[in-house]
Formats: C-alpha cells, structure tokens, sequence
C-alpha cells in the first residue's frame, strides 16, 4: 500500500505487512493513519466553501474508519471533531497517534487531545435508547448482559414498558411484562396498580404470573371484580383459565351471587357460578345449575367426580336434556344405580322408560326381563316399529299379555306371529289372508310351517279369488302338487297370467325331474363306491396272534402247541372262535354267523376265514 501524508512521508513501510497492496484517492487531506484490525484510521483535514464569501473555510476534522479494496475503499464510519480553534487549525496542525494494544487513538491538535476508543455494547445501548429503539436495546442487552457495565437489563425493559404504556400500546406493554418482571413480585403488583389507575386492568389480567410464582389472592381478585362489573364474558374466561385457588373462592362465588340477583337468568354467570361450585368441591350444587342450563359438560361432571349417588333423584333431568347420553350413561354404570332405581324414577315417564328399556334389552336380553311385561305396551304406545323384534327375540314376555294388546289395537302382523308361536297357525293364516289380504305373506307363512293343512286351508281359502289363486300357482309348485289346486278350480274361471302361471308350474316340474335324476344318479354312484370299499375292506386279510382269544371259551385262539392240529373261524366283524366252540349252523347248510353280533343286532357276520392245521 502507498499512501502519501500530508507532509509528504510514507506509511509503505509501516503498514505492507498488515494489508494487501490498496490504492485509492481520496478528496481530502490525510492527517493520520493507524490500522485498526484489517481496517485504517484515517484522520482528514476538511475545508468547506461559504455561502457568503468565494473562499474556503477550515471545517472540523473527520475521524473515518475505512475498509480497503484492491482498486478503492469503503467507509465505514465518519465522525466530525470538535476541537477548540479548528478555524483556524491548518492540516499540518493535526496528528493521528495510536496505542495498538489497547485499540486507543489519539488526535492531537495545538490547543486539544482527543482520545478515541472504538464503540463498546454499553455505547450501542445508548445509541438505541436514545433513538427509542426499546425492542432493540433490550435485546442487545439480553444478548451481552455479561458484558455491558453501564446498563440494566430489567431496568432497559421498564423503560420499554413505560415507552409503550405512554405510546397507548397496553397490550403490548403488558405482554413484556411476563418477560420483564419475571419472578420480581413486587415489580409485579406495582405494575398491576399502576395498569388500575389508567383503567387497563383487562390488558394485564391475561399476562399473570399463575403458576408456582404468584401474587397476594387480592390481586387476582381486584381484576376478576373490574370484569365482573363490565365484562361477563371475559370474567368466565378468567375463572377457565385461572386455577381456582389463586383467590378467595368464596368471595367470588359472593360476588357473582349478588350480580345473579339482579340477572337471574344470566347464562354466562351461572355457568360460572357451576365452575366455581366446582372448584369448591361443591359438586351438588354445579350438578344443579348444569341441568338446569342443559350444559353439555354435566356427563363430564358426573364422571369425573362419581356423583351417581347425587343423581338418583334427577334422572329425569337428565334424560329430558338428553336421553342417548343419559340411557348410556346409566346402563355403562348399572353397578352404582341400579335398574330398578332407574325404572322407579322413570315410572311417571312412560316415554322415556320405554327408551332406557329397549337399550338395556337390545345389551341383554335377560337382564330387564322383569319387565317384559311392561314393555309390551311401551312398545306398542312409543314404538311400534320395534314391537315385531322385541316378541321374536324375548323368551321372557308372556305370550297372552301380548296377544291381548295386539288386538286391542289391531296389530295384524304382531297378532299372526303370536297366533303362530302359540300353536293357532290356522287362526294365523286366516289373518293373513283376510285381514292382510297379502297371499305372498299366506304362502311364505306356510312354507314355514310346512304343514300340509294350511296349505289345504291356504287352497280352499283362494280357490274363489282368482288373484290369489295366481299366487298360489306361481309359488307352489315345489311344495305342494299343483294338480291339487288346479282340480279344484272352477270351470271357466278366469285366472289372470294363468299361461305363464302353468308354464312356470311345468317348469318347475321338469326342474324337480331333472333334479330327482341328478339325486338318484349320486345316490347310485355313492352306493356303488360305498360297496366297492366295503368289498376291498372284507377281501383283506385278518391278523391272528398269540394275543387274539377266543370269545366263546376265553382262551388263546392258538394253541401253545402249534405242531397239533387245529380249526380256526374268523369273522368280518373280527370276532374269532375255535371251530368246536361255535354253536351248530343254522337252517342254511354251511353258513355260520357271529353269535356276539347277532346278539346285539348288528346284523349278522358270516365267516370269512376258516383256518385248519
């Protein structure tokens, strides 16, 4: 680097080990030069033209930290000094000295020495502060709290809420206060007044410390009074929020008594009046203001605190508030109220017993069976839908009862299930077929029952009704014979589709052969397999042993002298005899049978083997 000074001297010499080679002009005179890092010091002498007068005029002296480039250099910085008489200074009146070690310079002129030194963080905070950059400088401070000397972190921050709190920002204000006060209690409570006596009570009420750190019960209760006077709302959001023993419980529960007084319906205040009882362990009391407002959370409660006994007497509440939750409720926790205790508070209700017993019967269906009886007519008042599946699925109900309340109210179907479950299945299909009129229901009735009478009464009934004899041709044709229905159709009847009606009895006639001949030509095949197998099985040799006795004279069926000459029968079924020992052929020379299988009527067994040695 070549710079020439103003007295005309190099710093080549000086400054070539510390930077690169840089050349660059600059448009006033050099006074001094130091090195700063990889930075200069440059101290120039400035002369500025008047307005007044065509003449230069000597200006303060200019500090400037510089960064040099290969071809140029950039300023950093620049600061004007002032010194005593530098009107009338000249640039050989300045000089430009530096102590490297400890990074001070100093610029003497005739009548003044200036020391420079550079910025530290505690002359950045000052910066900040004084150009009111708050968030900054706190910021700063937070970052280099170890190194600042001059400055406060909590004290930068009170400033900032002050700032704030003079600018009308008091949410903001307040927001910094969890970040500024911390755990400083005091600072705490002075803030909450001082936000008291300009009405901002609402801004901090949301920022307070609530957790193992908490102000005097006081405090908290000041701010829950100012939003019970002017803000409902935000008074039940504070009691959500709030844990209940940060105040006087108590006190407050007073206080929103008094304001119920003068608004007794106020939702909003009993809710919270229901959450404070809570708090308190008052649960009978909360128990009482959620049903009355129908509040959702009262199933919570219930759970939550095992009031069950607290709700023996009010279960009619809450199945009015609603009876899904309540049914559910009671039936998961039969172990604590009971079904008879349920049925008991349910009996002036007959709508809503029927709900809690057609849940419990469709869980267990013997569990309720007491009351079978009863459900019978619930179910044909409120539910008639479901009437038909409870006397299917109940073995509990007396089937009289129910006969009697089906036709006391005309219930066609429900009365032919009955008839027929209590053995009237003629009675049933007279029903059907008269009251109904529905021959498709006639005929699916006797196919279940498959009784030859009905569908002999099913015939004579339809045989003057030619639309139901068209039913009956059509459906049939695989369990009755045809020809007994059609012998009995009158001459010239008209039978409405009676074509398509035959053809399909034909049809189904041919299906009926062709499904006869597919059986028989099975049933051959299997009986001739079936034979095979048992031909094979008698064809095969039968083991005799040592072991093997006699099941006439109990003896080995060996004699112990094998060269002697003996007679051996030996029987399909396995059973052996000494010759000797078997009884005297019968009737039919030359055949035996097995006396054991005979006896116990197995068939008899002729003998397969005779053995002689």
């Amino acid at each position: 680097m070549a710079i020439l000074l103003s007295d005309g001297s190099s710093l080549s010499s000086v400054l070539s080990s510390r930077f690169f080679f840089s050349a660059f002009e600059t448009e006033f005179f050099i006074c001094g030069l130091a090195p700063l890092a990889d930075q200069l010091v440059t101290l120039f002498f400035v002369k500025e033209n008047s307005d007044q007068m065509d003449e230069e005029l000597c200006a303060r002296p200019r500090l400037d930290i510089i960064q040099p480039l290969p071809e140029s250099c950039e300023e950093i910085s620049s600061d004007a000094l002032t010194v005593r008489n530098f009107q009338d200074n000249e640039c050989r009146d300045y000089r430009l000295e530096h102590s490297e070690g400890e990074s001070l310079f100093y610029i003497i002129s005739p009548k003044d020495i200036v020391v420079a030194k550079e910025r530290d963080q505690d002359d950045h905070i000052d910066w900040l502060v004084q150009k009111k950059k708050y968030e900054e400088a706190l910021m700063a401070a937070e970052i280099s709290f170890k190194n600042i000397k001059r400055h406060d972190v909590q004290k930068i921050g009170m400033d900032y809420i002050n700032h704030l709190v003079d600018t009308g920002d008091y949410d903001s204000a307040a927001r910094k206060c969890q970040k500024v006060l911390g755990k400083n209690m005091e600072l705490w409570e002075n803030e909450v007044y001082r936000f008291k006596t300009i009405g901002q009570l609402k801004a901090i009420s949301q920022y307070l410390p609530r957790g193992d750190l908490r102000l005097r019960p006081a405090i908290y209760e000041m701010i829950l009074h100012e939003f019970l006077k002017t803000d409902y709302e935000g008074f039940a959001t504070l009691i959500r929020e709030w844990p209940g023993d940060l105040y006087n419980n108590m006190a407050i529960v007073q206080a929103v008594t008094d304001h119920l007084k003068r608004d007794p319906t106020n939702s909003t205040l009993l809710t919270t009046l229901a959450e404070l009882y809570t708090y308190d362990q008052r649960y009978d009391r909360a128990l009482e203001i959620y049903l009355r407002l129908r509040h959702k959370d009262v199933y919570q409660l219930i759970h939550k605190h095992d009031l069950f006994s607290s709700i023996e007497d009010k279960i009619v509440l809450l199945m009015d508030f609603d009876k899904e939750k309540a049914v559910d409720m009671l039936l998961d926790n039969e172990d604590k109220i009971s079904i008879d205790k349920v049925v008991e508070e349910l009996a002036d209700r007959p709508e809503l017993l029927h709900v809690y017993l057609h849940k419990l019967f469709k869980r267990d269906h013997h569990k309720g069976q007491k009351y079978h009886e009863r459900q019978i007519g619930l179910y044909a008042e409120y539910d008639r839908p479901n009437l038909l599946p409870f006397l299917r699925d109940s073995t509990h109900c007396p089937l009289e009862k129910a006969l009697e309340i089906c036709q006391q109210r005309n219930f066609v179907e429900e009365t032919v299930f009955l008839l027929s479950r209590m053995g009237n299945c003629r009675r049933a299909l007279q029903m059907i077929m008269e009251e109904l009129a529905d021959v498709d229901k006639a005929i699916e009735f006797a196919k279940d029952q498959d009784d030859a009478e009905l569908w002999d009464d099913l015939i004579s009934y339809s045989i003057d009704k030619p639309p139901f004899i068209t039913g009956l041709l059509n459906n049939i044709g695989t369990h009755v014979d045809p020809i007994l229905l059609i012998r009995r159709i009158k001459e010239g009847m008209e039978i409405p589709n009676l074509r398509d009606s035959l053809v399909k009895i034909l049809h189904d006639y041919n299906l009926q052969i062709l499904l006869r001949e597919g059986c028989k030509k099975i049933l051959v095949a299997d009986s001739l397999s079936l034979l095979q197998k048992m031909h094979r099985t008698q064809m095969r040799g039968v083991r005799v042993d040592e072991e093997n006795i006699c099941e006439s004279c109990h003896t080995s069926i060996l004699p112990s002298d094998m060269a002697k000459t003996f007679n051996v029968v030996v029987f399909h079924c396995r059973h052996m005899f000494h010759k000797e020992c078997l009884p005297s052929s019968g009737t039919i020379p030359g055949l035996q049978f097995c006396n054991i299988c005979s006896a116990k009527r197995r068939g008899p067994g002729s003998g397969i083997l005779e053995m002689k040695k």
